[in-house]
């Protein structure tokens, strides 16, 4: 499928960049650093998650799946240090929508789906962590929601290099593109 021909109408997703997953950013943080600074540059849109989980969704017995997978010490309380931005991404995120979300796609139980609506936006491009959980799921989402989705190989980042691979393989064979950091700039030119 060729690629829309108006920039104007893609947006920035950028995926649960929090304390929680930092030490799993320290290659794609420069990445989608840049990123916002370009969609910021061309007034396109920018959308943030955070993902945490309630007191009562972390308290027995366990109703969110995501919990009873990862058990409560394995998963982020909303309000806690872990769930708070990472200090560069929460600057650059004031003034921009942050949806909260307890599970990894971004769409379920979220109002994502008609943020991009109310910005017209026809592309999607995922950015954050982890690449092969809630950035592939949300992208996958994209895509059978009807958006045009690329996910950003070097701006995104995991638990291992094999887990990265295996996330970003899935998603470009059957659902969107997969990029580089460069290619997306050169596309929205």
């Amino acid at each position: 499928m060729p690629p829309l021909p108006n920039a104007s109408l893609t947006a920035l997703l950028i995926i649960d960049m929090q304390k929680f997953f930092l030490p799993m950013t320290s290659s794609s943080l420069p990445n989608i650093l840049t990123l916002i600074s370009t969609f910021k540059s061309r007034s396109l849109p920018l959308i943030f998650t955070q993902h945490g989980h309630s007191s009562s969704e972390l308290t027995a017995p366990f109703t969110n799946q995501l919990v009873r997978k990862w058990g409560p010490s394995g998963s982020i309380a909303i309000g806690s240090s872990d769930w708070e931005l990472i200090p560069s991404i929460a600057k650059e995120s004031a003034g921009h929508p942050i949806v909260g979300k307890n599970t990894y796609d971004a769409f379920i139980n979220t109002d994502l789906a008609n943020v991009l609506a109310e910005k017209e936006v026809k592309r999607v491009v995922v950015c954050g962590v982890m690449t092969d959980c809630c950035c592939d799921t949300t992208a996958r989402s994209a895509f059978n929601r009807g958006f045009e989705t690329w996910l950003v190989d070097d701006a995104c980042g995991t638990a291992s290099n094999e887990q990265h691979k295996a996330g970003l393989k899935g998603f470009g064979y059957a659902f969107g593109e997969v990029l580089k950091t460069e290619e997306v700039l050169k596309r929205l030119k």
